[in-house]
């Protein structure tokens, strides 16, 4: 049993309101890549700022607690963000709560660059709680942005589109690096300081080092303040207006405009198409026909996000480890953050920015499964390489680079995109925004361990350490290699045909592999 809007969804050529969709859900990501990742550019200026002490004559470093917190404070926000906006998503709407995770995005933004306080205390604490409440407005965008995503596409272009919209993340983190090393140039040539680090130099740097890191923070209100009319304009997906909602007089007529045909209501067999698919998350039905699918999802992204935020946030301890940049003793403040900067910039332009697109081309050829399989093998390959090698590595920093530039690559040519796209796609339209939700919660506790846990093997640049993380990195990607069989293929079929929601099945017999469909003869030679 298939709705005449649901079906109209499906089978709708590629227009300019698809397009318009992706830039709009696209911008919010960019967004949330920038305010998540410009931390790490600047964590390390703080602690000179803020916890410098003349007696010692050497770089301020923030304490490992502070330094977790102030990295890891925005992961705690966004898992609780993803999974307030989800259920909210699902219960009043998906555009009802968008554009309000972009309003609390824009003005936490500003208020972590104007965080302000009589000390260290006061302004590092200041801080995290704005980038607290950043993270919660960031958490929304996950379900909100994917569930949109996948219920405006068509089945045909429905992967591609949702990777398109978190292939932004990609150019949202390579504009963190970008931006950082941009202002942090321009400082330096404004203050003329430039030469090997000296106690006067740090302390004649600190106004001006303090307005950096501030800018660099308040940047990332601007696109999304650039995108919140668009996103207001945005019709709800007729999904929800006829499923959720039950009117599909009102879905007809909306999908109808967008996509300027005529649709016809079918009210009675909207009825009789929800009274088939009316049970609640926490039920046995539930369970029955998506348990398997939910416990794979939420444990691979998890997995991914381990991986995946370790190394995005340590980079800024590793770098100097391995002779990518000078160590600190033998920088100013600013160059600390042109360097980083620039380092992160090139790993994220050559090896994770390609990454996304490269998922955005072939999703719909290969398929979510094969993907993320081969991206979670690889990603553990090249881990497993630098953890068993860092003694040899570390004394060639390009070798160490590239190998590093290959994970993110098969991050985002895996896993990190796909944990993304499916849990848009294999729940029912009822609970989509709301499993998703608990699949990106998942991935944000990898993070927190990534933040929390793993970092402090890498912040002082400890050998044995930093071997030792790579190491458990390696073997977190191969059980995500493993989790992947417990997740269904999607490629090609309705986002109804997918959940069972058609009446045709559910979702049980493609837990362990990609699903065959059977063609016709006649198909075949059309």
């Amino acid at each position: 049993m298939s709705l005449a809007v649901l079906q109209a969804l499906d089978s709708a050529r590629t227009q300019w309101y698809h397009i318009t969709a992706i830039i709009i859900a696209g911008m919010g990501f960019f967004t949330d890549a920038y305010d998540l990742f410009c931390i790490s550019t600047v964590s390390k200026l703080l602690g000179r700022l803020y916890y410098y002490d003349p007696s010692t004559g050497t770089p301020g470093k923030l304490p490992v607690n502070v330094n977790n917190v102030v990295v890891g404070v925005a992961l705690i926000g966004t898992l609780t963000g993803q999974l307030v906006f989800g259920w909210l998503g699902d219960k009043l709407g998906r555009k009802r709560v968008y554009g309000i995770t972009l309003v609390i995005m824009v003005i936490c933004a500003i208020c972590s660059g104007l965080s302000f306080g009589a000390g260290a205390k006061s302004v590092i604490g200041t801080l995290c709680f704005f980038r607290f409440w950043l993270g919660f407005g960031i958490g929304g965008d996950y379900p909100l942005s994917a569930t949109i995503m996948s219920e405006y596409a068509n089945k045909k272009t429905r992967g591609a589109f949702i990777a398109a919209v978190f292939a932004m993340q990609g150019v949202g983190i390579i504009f963190a690096g970008l931006v950082s090393m941009i202002l942090s140039k321009i400082f330096l040539r404004y203050c003329q300081e430039v030469g090997p680090f000296k106690v006067d130099h740090l302390l004649s740097t600190q106004p001006s080092a303090d307005y950096l890191w501030r800018i660099v923070l308040m940047l990332g209100a601007f696109p999304a303040l650039l995108t919140y009319y668009w996103r207001m304009k945005m019709p709800e997906t007729g999904r929800y207006t006829a499923i959720i909602e039950g009117n599909a007089k009102q879905a007809a007529a909306d999908m109808g405009r967008v996509l300027d045909i005529e649709i016809q209501a079918e009210q009675e067999k909207l009825s009789q198409f929800n009274a088939a698919n009316n049970y609640p998350l926490l039920s046995r039905e539930f369970f029955r026909r998506h348990g398997l699918n939910l416990i794979g999802t939420t444990s691979t992204w998890f997995l991914l996000d381990i991986a995946f935020y370790s190394q995005n946030l340590t980079q800024k301890d590793i770098f100097p480890a391995v002779g990518l940049i000078k160590k600190d003793v033998e920088l100013n403040a600013l160059r600390e953050v042109f360097e980083t900067s620039r380092a992160m910039f090139v790993v994220a332009l050559f090896g994770t920015f390609p990454g996304y697109w490269f998922t955005v081309y072939f999703i719909e050829k290969l398929g979510r499964f094969i993907i993320q399989l081969v991206g979670f093998f690889m990603m553990s390959a090249f881990m497993f390489i630098m953890g068993l090698q860092y003694q040899y590595l570390k004394n060639h920093g390009t070798t160490f680079a590239a190998l590093y530039g290959l994970t993110f690559f098969f991050a985002n040519f895996g896993p990190n995109s796909t944990t993304f796209v499916l849990p848009a796609e294999l729940f029912p339209t009822r609970l989509r925004s709301t499993c998703h939700a608990l699949s990106a919660a998942a991935g944000k506790a990898g993070a927190m361990v990534g933040a929390f846990g793993v970092q402090n093997y890498t912040l002082d640049g400890n050998v044995n350490d930093i071997k030792k993380a790579m190491i458990f990195l390696a073997f977190t990607n191969m059980l995500g290699f493993f989790f992947t069989f417990l997740v269904s293929e999607t490629k090609g079929r309705s986002l109804e045909e997918i959940s069972g929601e058609d009446g045709g099945g559910n979702t049980r017999h493609g837990c362990n592999r990609p699903t065959v469909t059977q063609t016709t003869p006649e198909e075949y030679r059309n």
